[in-house]
């Protein structure tokens, strides 16, 4: 899976960063940031929360 970022929608809330820590990042420039863009597995559930609780719409998920 593939994360898909949408930065036209992203408002850099950090809803991801907190669902996710490991794969969203928040950075002092105001910016969110995909640390890894294909997760792992055991991110898999986590990355799932942070696109569902998006309050952009801002990120999906793609198969391989």
């Amino acid at each position: 899976m593939w994360i898909v970022v949408d930065y036209d929608r992203c408002d850099s809330y950090g809803v991801c960063a907190d669902s996710a820590p490991e794969v969203f990042e928040i950075r002092d420039d105001d910016l969110m940031y995909v640390l890894a863009e294909q997760p792992s597995a055991e991110q898999l559930p986590q990355v799932e929360t942070a696109v569902r609780g998006c309050p952009k719409l801002a990120l999906s998920l793609r198969g391989e």
